[in-house]
């Protein structure tokens, strides 16, 4: 799993450079020491805040504006149960697909001046090159994992945002909790379901054998394609189940599917971030 490390950062770095920073984070008016720009005096301005010296070049008075220094946070989680390592043909795991989109997020942000958490750390969100390392090189940990993954019980940073990348077909009652609880302290985000087309499409027919990822579930039919409409109705009832889960509480769902752009999935994503500031 550590071999994979250079080649998830290569390509997450890869992935963040097709998106253009433009004015972000910190780029308006608010608390800070770095000078902004001038701006003409406002009813309601105190007499402190006028700077005199530009002022007396003209005969309008002027407030100097400093640049927002408050950094803001973003919360990962990426779910790397035995589900994730899902592939079908020649396309990537659901797993992989899922580390690039987080990893390039966090390269975004933290390049912005903000701060990049991962559930599966225990240190608090950080900022600079080596939160970026601890990241990507928590992102690739092995180990031994369950069948379906579900958050990590972790207390984040009231107002924080966040991104949630998984397969989300296990248990959603964890997940009910860790959105609610998220809520209640003020952090938005996004879901992102990350399937594998097939998955999608379930293109099975006759004699098929379905084996779980983990291997601890194995089921054995003659029909396979008599599952299809049963199965095809149980996806649409947990996307359902997501998208309300998401209206409750004020997140976002973002479906992706392997097959599809991992640039426009990032967009989508960083586009999101950005209008929650």
């Amino acid at each position: 799993m550590a071999g994979g490390l250079p080649a998830l950062l290569l390509g997450a770095e890869r992935l963040a450079a097709t998106i253009l920073l433009g004015e972000h984070g910190r780029k308006r008016a608010g608390a800070g020491d770095s000078f902004w720009q001038y701006r003409g005096a406002q009813p309601g301005d105190s007499r402190r805040a006028i700077d005199w010296r530009q002022s007396a070049r003209g005969d309008d008075h002027f407030v100097r504006e400093t640049e927002w220094q408050a950094a803001q946070t973003l919360m990962l989680w990426v779910d790397d149960a035995a589900s994730m390592r899902f592939a079908a043909g020649d396309r990537p795991s659901k797993l992989r697909r899922a580390q690039t989109l987080a990893l390039a997020l966090a390269v975004l942000v933290i390049k912005a001046g903000e701060r990049a958490g991962l559930a599966q750390l225990a240190e608090p969100p950080k900022g600079g090159r080596g939160q970026i390392i601890r990241i990507a090189d928590a992102l690739m940990e092995g180990g031994e994992v369950p069948e379906y993954g579900t958050p990590r019980p972790q207390v984040m940073p009231m107002g924080a945002r966040a991104v949630f990348l998984s397969d989300f077909l296990g248990d959603p009652a964890p997940l009910t909790e860790a959105l609610t609880s998220a809520a209640d302290r003020g952090v938005t985000g996004t879901l992102v379901q990350v399937l594998d087309p097939d998955e999608e499409a379930f293109p099975y027919d006759g004699r098929t054998v379905f084996e779980s990822m983990s291997g601890a579930v194995r089921f054995e039919t003659l029909k396979a394609d008599r599952l299809r409409e049963d199965y095809l109705s149980r996806l649409a009832a947990r996307r359902a189940q997501l998208r309300d889960l998401c209206a409750r509480t004020g997140w976002r769902f973002q479906l992706h599917h392997t097959n599809q752009s991992a640039e426009s999935a990032l967009l989508s994503l960083y586009s999101a971030l950005e209008k929650r500031r």
